[in-house]
């Protein structure tokens, strides 16, 4: 493994160099090598499944690796916390994929740092699973997200109220760099850290600012950079959200440290997937008021994007004219930066009403059909229908009579007036074939998951290898370490293929019997 450390250059007000904490018995339990190939991660690494236990649980650091913890800030649920920071998490450094894209790998669990406050640095096996299973299900979904490379139990056992069996997570992520980081500097009034910070993530993850198609070098102002950048981190978030909202995706904890500027989704504690349509679900136990509610995704990530704003300003300030009084220059600041986020509401509106027009089999999928689109939501809430199924339902009812009768039934008029508009879409040759709307079919069976990690799903999986390990995995025998795997690979081989369906996708379709009534998810901190 080639590891590089452009991060660490960045200086040492970046991070804090700290090493993980040894454990007694590591045992690798979860290799994703799929992900392993495309990092180009040595096949004779990969065969080594005690090296990888060592590298895993951090008690050895791959050739080259360099431990930090990373300084970032933090509004939790609207409060600010000026110093959060890396609690329970190394990372270790960057590697290139076989595309030429850097990536991080972080341990997740791996003990105490400088920003640990009280915490133990610790993660229980449960919530490790719970990551790698919803990353890689968000990731063949089609969602941008960070991934795990591994799971591995550390033999510990961890107080979580209850006694649980500890264990360590490999993330795979674009970058760890959070909307927190630059509140980070910006609350010590550290504009030198701040624009190292703009230059650094624009040659990371928007080059495109800098160079054209051809690859020529585009001169632009620093003030120009800075609001291109802005704009590019609000593209990015818009894409995400919708994405998530597209699969019934509800994050749970969109706090300004959990959002990452790369755009992908970050933090997998108390997520969960929606069941019965209703725009104000939520699942997480730490979300007493709902801010974080399904339907809420969209304005918060604009909140958070605000807030990345507010952090833009003092170097906007700093590089702005000289000849204007301080109170113009930081009216001409406000100005531009508020006219990025202002636009916010109309972006997102577009790729809302699109990504839904999509679902629908629409190829006109601008505002036009707004109200078709928003009268299907208001149904759904009356019903409480199921997201996912309605969805595939819909789908299928282009080429199945009984699922065309069934859901005209619940849906009443509005269902002739979505067959009219693609009566009116179609194309000409559609007539003469035997399904009519085959190309709106096509379209739909892109966006319309077949099988989503359903949550009854996740955590009857989660207690059964909690089960199998006990709160004891000093020693996990390989029988144990088997049926783990097998447990994990049989629901991951469904999630993996969410649009096509098969005997195995039958399996984990059904929705919950309580419908997620009295469902709760938790941090795993």
């Amino acid at each position: 493994m080639k590891f590089s450390n452009t991060y660490i250059k960045l200086g040492e007000q970046f991070f804090q160099r700290t090493l993980p904490e040894k454990v007694a018995s590591p045992t690798l339990l979860l290799w994703n090598q799929a992900l392993a190939n495309n990092l180009l991660i040595p096949k004779n690494i990969q065969d080594d499944h005690l090296l990888l236990s060592q590298y895993g649980s951090g008690n050895q650091l791959p050739n080259g690796a360099e431990s930090i913890a990373l300084a970032y800030s933090g509004h939790q649920f609207g409060h600010f916390n000026p110093q959060l920071g890396d609690g329970r998490a190394h990372l270790l450094g960057e590697v290139l994929d076989k595309d030429n894209i850097r990536r991080d790998i972080q341990l997740k669990g791996s003990g105490q740092t400088g920003f640990s406050r009280r915490g133990d640095g610790k993660c229980a096996l449960a919530p490790a699973l719970r990551e790698y299973i919803m990353s890689e299900a968000l990731f063949a979904l089609g969602v941008p997200t960070s991934r795990c490379l591994s799971v591995v139990a550390t033999g510990e056992v961890i107080n979580r109220g209850l006694a649980k069996a500890g264990a360590v997570v490999t993330r795979v992520a674009a970058s760890h760099i959070r909307v927190g980081t630059f509140q980070y500097f910006a609350a010590r009034g550290d504009t030198a850290s701040l624009k190292i910070l703009v230059d650094y993530s624009i040659k990371r993850h928007f080059p495109e600012i800098d160079i054209d198609e051809s690859g020529n070098k585009i001169l632009l102002s620093f003030e120009q950079r800075v609001l291109a950048f802005l704009a590019c981190a609000i593209a990015k978030q818009i894409t995400l959200v919708v994405e998530w909202l597209r699969i019934g995706f509800i994050h749970g904890v969109m706090n300004t440290d959990n959002t990452a500027i790369c755009g992908e989704t970050l933090d997998f504690g108390p997520c969960a997937m929606l069941g019965g349509y209703d725009e104000n679900k939520v699942f997480s136990s730490i979300d007493e008021y709902g801010r974080y509610a399904f339907g809420n995704q969209g304005k918060i990530a604009q909140w958070n994007m605000a807030r990345l704003a507010d952090c833009l300003i003092p170097l906007l300030i700093e590089f702005s004219d000289k000849n204007l009084t301080k109170e113009e220059q930081e009216q001409q600041a406000l100005t531009k930066i508020e006219a990025l986020i202002h636009q916010y509401t109309d972006q997102f509106d577009m790729a809302y009403f699109t990504m839904y027009g999509k679902k629908l089999g629409l190829k006109d999928t601008a505002l036009n059909n707004k109200s078709l689109i928003s009268d299907l939501l208001a149904l759904m809430q009356t019903q409480n229908l199921d997201y996912t199924q309605t969805f595939l339902h819909l789908t299928q009812s282009l080429s199945d009579d009984v699922k065309a009768q069934d859901l005209q039934s619940k849906l009443g008029d509005w269902y002739q007036t979505w067959l009219m508009i693609l009566n009116k879409e179609k194309p000409e040759q559609e007539s003469h074939q035997k399904n009519k709307y085959q190309q709106a079919q096509n379209l739909m069976r892109k966006n319309n998951p077949v099988v989503i990690p359903r949550n009854h799903h996740i955590e009857a999986i989660l207690e059964s290898c909690e089960n199998v390990i006990g709160n004891d995995s000093s020693c996990i025998k390989d029988s144990k370490k088997d049926v783990i795997i097998a447990t994990v690979d049989e629901f991951l081989c469904v999630l993996r293929s969410p649009y096509k369906e098969t005997e195995a996708t039958k399996k984990y379709q059904e929705i919950a019997g309580d419908d997620d009534r009295y469902y709760q998810t938790f941090c795993g901190t």
